[in-house]
């Protein structure tokens, strides 16, 4: 594990540019002048019995946004928040009941553009000691682990479409197991790959 922290620690430093749920579709005309909601999300790591794991959760079926689908903890920027890693941090707290003075921060991706109008920071950070998931169930159905190392790996990201607003988007999925992660989750991951693979 001390490896995969090292390689990732290195890749946080690199630059690299922003990402957007239309780099797959560049046929899509953004409007000029677009305001954007700043929000965040947790890539939290976790140590397994072998390896790095990040948590996702499966949002709540009743969720008027989104619901079923599977997310890195996180959510827009409140008035309280001092900036993107407080957000983060508050809300994995809040959806998953991961105290913020467990998580070692190492950095984060560039900001990532969302359909919805939101431009998410990606935080990474590793939980210390042993944690206990209690979700919210207001916010949250499930709460799950993948390997690092299965979202680090681009051989495993696929390039699916569906139809959206009367268009066709392609979009990232890296499935595994039985939880399709795909959508800003799956860029978003997938960036942090790209990172790490450069």
């Amino acid at each position: 594990m001390p490896d995969e922290l090292d390689r990732l620690i290195s890749a946080l430093q690199r630059p690299s540019g922003a990402s957007s749920d239309f780099d797959l579709n560049s046929a899509v005309g953004l409007p000029p002048g677009r305001v954007l909601l700043p929000a965040a999300v947790l890539i939290a790591l976790c140590p397994g019995a072998d390896c790095l794991r990040v948590i996702l959760t499966v949002r709540a079926s009743h969720l008027k946004h989104h619901p079923g689908q599977i997310a890195l903890p996180g959510g827009k920027l409140e008035e309280g928040d001092s900036g993107p890693e407080a957000a983060a941090l508050r809300e994995a707290w809040e959806e998953i009941g991961l105290m913020p003075e467990n998580v070692h921060m190492l950095g984060h991706l560039p900001e990532h553009e969302t359909v919805t109008g939101f431009s998410v920071t990606p935080v990474v950070g590793v939980v210390r000691g042993h944690f206990t998931f209690h979700p919210d169930p207001g916010e949250v159905e499930e709460v799950f682990t993948v390997p690092l190392a299965h979202v680090l790996d681009r051989n495993r990201y696929l390039v699916e479409k569906r139809l959206w607003r009367g268009q066709w988007r392609r979009y990232y999925a890296v499935p595994w197991g039985p939880y399709y992660i795909w959508g800003a989750t799956a860029r978003i991951l997938r960036g942090l790959a790209e990172r790490v693979e450069a």
